[in-house]
């Protein structure tokens, strides 16, 4: 069973955000409330995929030969409503 998540009004939040932030980054979710009805959650992020750089994929994706035909692209644009 998941523990809840912290609870903070809003005055207390501005006051402790730095402390907040620091829970966040721990992975903790912090709940934010106004007059005692949550309003916010704030929550970590994913962290990014760090690439290589520009052509960090170079030779491991293929393209099929007919990959910009104007068949493909009716089908993807039917697909998406759009013919």
């Amino acid at each position: 069973m998941s523990e809840a998540a912290a609870q903070f009004n809003i005055h207390d939040a501005k006051t402790n955000l730095s402390r907040i932030i620091d829970r966040v980054e721990h992975g903790e979710e912090i709940i934010i409330s106004r007059s005692g009805k949550p309003v916010a959650k704030v929550i970590p992020l994913n962290s990014r995929v760090d690439r290589a750089g520009r052509g960090s994929l170079a030779g491991q994706l293929t393209m099929a030969d007919d990959w910009d035909s104007p068949d493909v692209n009716e089908a993807i644009a039917r697909d998406f409503g759009l013919a």
